[in-house]
């Protein structure tokens, strides 16, 4: 019996201290190739534990989890009506990408309009070592090479952390990148620290209702690959409001989708033939805008 109770004992103590070792990672990038002094910052994060890990924008995981929030607080009221409010800070970079270990499955999860996808990687980075070396931060540093998603990289990764893992869809070097830059000198993510949390204190996401879908959040994920994404691509930059009309169409007495915005004048518009032309108009304003995606292969 003795020996049952300590078994049971050591199991409790292990679990309690589970771990994640949280990353992060500060991302510079140029979403307008036509306007480089426009350097846009976001402080990424990069979880890792024995399972996986998580690569995300912390800004946005913030803003999606204190409007999950009200949203659920709002469906719980039974109000009958749904309002989104936009929230302070709502983060630049709205994508997210995971690793399943031991085998580094990895997926992209990107939002557009009203759907989310799953997109699963089908390539994995090749990498070049070189002898280089240098050190950054307080990590001494190796070169590695490699072109992946339409580009050509260059990274610096340290055996002192013992991760093969690192941001973005990156993985597969002796230890954890630190640094790593496109040739362009236009997407570059540099460590800039990282701490560790137990799975008690790992914020998590609420989950709507799976018949709540309000432009990404709630609803099913559809998991798609690459190509197919593409086409899903080429089909929302042709059509950027379609989803909009297809979910107006669906209203009923009870259930209704009712969608505003406002001009470029600050006037508030609740038409829908105005409202959609409204949001076409900043849709294809805003392809011409961010016109350097930071995987271009899957913009095509």
């Amino acid at each position: 019996m003795k020996k049952l109770l300590t078994s049971g004992f050591i199991l409790t103590i292990l679990s309690a201290q589970a771990q994640t070792n949280r990353f992060f990672y500060d991302y510079k990038f140029i979403s307008d190739i036509n306007d480089k002094a426009d350097v846009k910052t976001e402080m990424m994060v990069l979880d890792i534990d024995s399972k996986g890990s998580s690569y995300y924008s912390h800004a946005t995981f913030v803003a999606d989890s204190t409007q999950r929030a009200d949203i659920e607080k709002q469906i719980q009221m039974n109000s009958g009506s749904i309002n989104i409010k936009k929230t302070e800070n709502p983060g630049q970079i709205t994508f997210k990408v995971t690793k399943d270990y031991p085998d580094f499955k990895t997926y992209l999860f990107r939002k557009i309009s009203s759907d989310q996808y799953k997109i699963l990687e089908d390539s994995k980075p090749e990498w070049k070592i070189s002898n280089e070396k240098q050190k950054i931060g307080e990590y001494n540093t190796q070169k590695a090479t490699t072109s992946f998603g339409g580009r050509d990289w260059t990274a610096w990764f340290t055996t002192e952390l013992p991760f093969q893992d690192g941001p973005y869809k990156f993985y597969g070097l002796p230890g954890l990148i630190v640094k790593i830059e496109d040739s362009t000198g236009t997407h570059a993510m540099t460590l800039a620290g990282n701490k560790k949390i137990t799975a008690a204190a790992q914020e998590t996401e609420l989950n709507l209702p799976s018949e709540v879908r309000v432009f990404g959040m709630g609803g099913k994920e559809i998991e798609i690959t690459e190509d197919q994404f593409k086409k899903v691509w080429k089909a929302y930059v042709n059509d950027p409001t379609k989803n909009m009309r297809e979910m107006m169409l669906k209203n009923t007495d009870t259930n209704r989708v009712i969608f505003k915005t406002k001009t470029s004048d600050g006037r508030e518009i609740s038409d829908p033939n105005q409202v959609f032309r409204e949001m076409e108009k900043k849709a294809k304003e805003g392809f011409k805008k961010n016109n350097n995606p930071i995987e271009p292969d899957l913009q095509k």
